[in-house]
């Protein structure tokens, strides 16, 4: 396979709009952070280098050259692909699972089976329009994170819901159990996110640069004894570890996360015996997207999709009791 050559021009109706925006409509097979990594000329080749941020205008011409992809593909769906699926929802157009924890969205580097998307292939089709390691997936959680998770079955429904998570135009909540107790009900966490320089694969709070987030967080129980609370967390943005960032930056790490927790530096003055077990044998961030609200992406009909707690949310919540 060659590398792959598509050229666009600009409408009236999408003139003003940023490079990076204007590409990711006409190319929604692909996502942002892809796109930065192809080559993008305008057509009279001139030399000054683009920026993703430049505005477009009417009339202006880009050829985009679109790299042989090298990530993993996913193989033949076989019968051991097979996995017990939480379906919340399914029609033609979207599939709606309640993912366990421990499980990985789609295949990558150092895993090539047992994802959930590999799950449901073995039971459905999805949209192609995702690409060949991560069809009809139009946001993802983390491994380690459990609860509702939307995937396109369709096409239609692809290009859709693409644009509203990138829109935000949807509600997301998630439950977290956190390390300290609050003094207030309820707080706005604001700040922007970006990758780390030190741990790449570690996101952190930025004053300056990064994407801008937003996350509020109300206090649903707390246990002082044992420094722990419970929190409902709503999604105004999207960012990577978005939930866990902004928490842990603001002293209230999520329990049980590897990456942000914290976790070794308070497990002296765990005094509750249950607790300090389940925290030093358990694995994955004690963090779960409980609701998911948008529009049907072919009807638009109003959905709202609840994931009950997972069994080890419960436990814990039963030993913090």
């Amino acid at each position: 396979m060659t590398d792959n050559i598509k050229t666009f021009t600009v409408a009236d109706t999408d003139a003003g709009v940023r490079l990076d925006k204007f590409l990711s409509l006409q190319m929604p097979e692909f996502s942002r952070n892809e796109i930065q990594k192809f080559v993008i000329r305008d057509s009279l080749l001139v030399t000054r280098k683009l920026k993703l941020s430049d505005k477009v205008k009417i009339g202006e011409e880009y050829s985009v050259t679109i790299p042989e992809r090298t990530t993993y593909h996913i193989s033949p769906v076989t019968c051991h692909d097979k996995m017990p699926l939480d379906i919340l929802y399914e029609d033609d157009d979207i599939i709606v699972i309640n993912k366990p924890r421990g499980i990985s969205m789609y295949p990558g580097a150092g895993r090539d089976s047992g994802t959930l998307v590999q799950g449901i292939l073995a039971h459905t089709n999805l949209s192609e329009l995702g690409g060949d390691t991560r069809p009809g997936v139009v946001h993802r959680l983390d491994k380690d994170t459990s609860g509702v998770v939307i995937f396109a079955k369709s096409d239609a429904a692809y290009r859709v819901l693409t644009k509203t998570f990138a829109a935000h135009d949807l509600t997301r909540k998630y439950i977290a159990f956190v390390w300290g107790v609050p003094n207030w009900e309820s707080a706005d966490i604001t700040g922007n996110i970006g990758r780390g320089t030190r741990n790449r694969q570690k996101m952190t709070m930025l004053k300056v640069g990064g994407k801008e987030a937003k996350t509020s967080a109300t206090v649903i129980n707390a246990w002082p004894r044992n420094n722990v609370s419970e929190l409902r967390c709503t999604l105004f943005t999207g960012r990577t570890h978005q939930i866990r960032v902004h928490l842990s930056s603001h002293g209230f790490p999520v329990l049980c996360d590897p990456l942000y927790g914290r976790g070794n530096t308070r497990l002296g003055s765990v005094k509750n015996p249950e607790l300090l077990e389940f925290i030093k044998t358990h694995h994955g961030q004690m963090l779960h997207a409980e609701i998911l609200e948008l529009n049907h992406p072919v009807t638009n009909a109003p959905l709202k999709f609840r994931a009950k707690l997972p069994d080890d949310m419960r436990e814990l919540k039963e030993i913090l009791s």
